[in-house]
């Protein structure tokens, strides 16, 4: 390989295909259940190689030395942590695809990180919380999504892309990671949740975005408002 190869390789470029889902059959890995499917790519989607570095305002300026994470809303115990703090919770590793509305599909991301689980289980939600509200550094960014999804399983707030810290661009030093749903619901630069009794529209729902957003929801996927909430 030349020095320009080297130069200008893509360090997060996946080569050949997606591992199968049996692979981690026996491994320390929470297994995303679409990753089982026939079919991985939802209808609408195309399969990249690449990630694709999306966002609404650009890439925030993070203090690490005062990052904070934060939950409250319904919830017995509300909590800050530090980063050094929340990156010493238990970690879970999730193997997921990861889905964008704007037609690209990622296959085959080995997630680390803090499952959104954990959260819920040291503060204590309550049962009358029906959604969550995520909260990001992005110029007060928000989205929501129905509390089922976020407590899924597979759902994380990830520090690591298989096996490497997340870059600031895609949204670290940690992100929320639904792969449930349409990854604008996978907010980078997670600040804080909150859990609500009702739904609240975030950024891009406001704007005309689903209030779910699955994928796999219809013939192509919950991506607009004018498409039901249902």
């Amino acid at each position: 390989m030349s020095f320009l190869d080297n130069l200008f390789k893509d360090p997060f470029r996946q080569e050949g295909e997606p591992r199968r889902a049996d692979e981690f059959e026996g491994q320390d890995v929470i297994v995303s259940p679409d990753t089982r499917r026939a079919s991985r790519v939802p209808p609408g989607q195309t399969r990249t190689r690449k990630w694709p570095v999306l966002d609404a305002h650009g890439t925030p300026q993070i203090d690490l030395e005062t990052w904070q994470f934060e939950v409250g809303g319904l919830v017995e115990r509300p909590s800050k942590w530090s980063l050094d703090e929340f990156l010493q919770l238990p970690a879970v590793r999730v193997y997921a695809d990861f889905h964008c509305v704007t037609r690209w599909s990622r296959l085959g991301n080995l997630w680390g990180g803090v499952s959104t689980r954990t959260i819920a289980e040291l503060v204590g939600v309550n049962s009358e919380a029906r959604f969550v509200l995520v909260e990001a550094q992005d110029h007060g960014w928000t989205t929501n999504l129905p509390v089922e999804y976020f407590l899924a399983e597979d759902s994380l707030f990830a520090w690591s892309n298989d096996g490497q810290p997340i870059p600031p661009e895609h949204g670290g030093p940690v992100r929320l990671i639904v792969p449930r749903l349409y990854a604008w619901k996978s907010a980078k630069w997670v600040k804080g949740v909150q859990f609500l009794d009702e739904d609240r529209a975030g950024f891009w729902e406001e704007g005309g975005y689903h209030m779910r957003g699955n994928p796999w929801a219809g013939g192509d996927g919950e991506r607009f408002r004018w498409q039901g909430d249902e």
